[in-house]
């Protein structure tokens, strides 16, 4: 299970205390997604402009890491602890470095799913500066006894080649919100062994998942966060439950 944004529901997304509040509630993985600022820099922001998780307006492309390190980006959430001091893990911009970095300290197994969003006037930097980042934290060529394992996702095909090209050890999962020709066959473009289609084109498509691993794929399955969706996907036996409610999911899988 693999708490999305860290766990977008409970606490405001993408922030350093969503993360750690995700992994001492015990779950398996976090997923993120990375933009790049204008000055090259990786930060886990969904969103191409900062107005709906922000105090700031406009593209975050366009914004240098100090601008965007200036902004709020917690105090939005219902979330948020009515407190009069700020709470920095729960406001401040994360950086792609911070987060590895509180991965790989916290002594324990962790799954880490990065999305590298496109479109973006920054184009293949993305994966290039992304695939630097991880060399430097030792993440591109992971043994079976490393603690943290990193996967790849998009939903351009061309970013799963330039990750492919660049660091061929490191999985890509192929995102889908509509059926693209050959995924309803089991077919994943540049080397990607894993689907990872909506919850929405997994209802309307009961057949999918089944075709998915005929093809000898994995699939993971984004956003599950109520009891019928998470029920669905168990019977079709996925291999990543991706949610925005981890204590929910864990609950449940607890109480089968």
């Amino acid at each position: 299970m693999f708490a999305h944004r860290g766990g977008a529901d409970a606490l405001p997304e993408h922030t350093l205390g969503a993360y750690l509040r995700a992994l001492e509630e015990g779950a398996d993985g976090l997923e993120c997604d990375v933009r790049l600022t204008r000055d090259g820099h990786l930060v886990c922001v969904h969103d191409r402009r900062l107005d709906r998780t922000s105090n700031g307006r406009g593209r975050v492309s366009t914004k240098t890491l100090a601008e965007l390190e200036s902004l709020d980006f917690g105090s939005w959430h219902p979330g948020y602890p009515d407190d009069e001091e700020p709470l920095p893990a729960l406001s401040r911009l994360l950086t792609l470095d911070r987060l590895l970095e509180a991965v790989c300290d916290s002594g324990r197994n962790v799954r880490l799913l990065i999305e590298t969003k496109h479109p973006t006037r920054h184009g293949a930097e993305v994966e290039r500066q992304l695939v630097r980042t991880l060399r430097r934290f030792g993440l591109t060529e992971p043994g079976p006894e490393s603690r943290v394992q990193v996967t790849v996702m998009s939903f351009a095909a061309l970013a799963l080649r330039r990750v492919r090209v660049q660091a061929p050890a490191i999985p890509t999962v192929y995102l889908v919100e509509l059926l693209p020709p050959g995924v309803s066959r089991g077919r994943l473009p540049f080397g990607a062994r894993i689907a990872g289609p909506g919850i929405g084109l997994v209802r309307s498509r009961p057949w999918l998942i089944p075709a998915i691993r005929a093809a000898g794929h994995q699939a993971y399955v984004w956003t599950v966060n109520d009891k019928a969706d998470l029920d669905m996907v168990l019977e079709h036996r996925v291999d990543g439950v991706i949610t925005d409610r981890p204590r929910f999911v864990l609950d449940h899988l607890a109480a089968l």
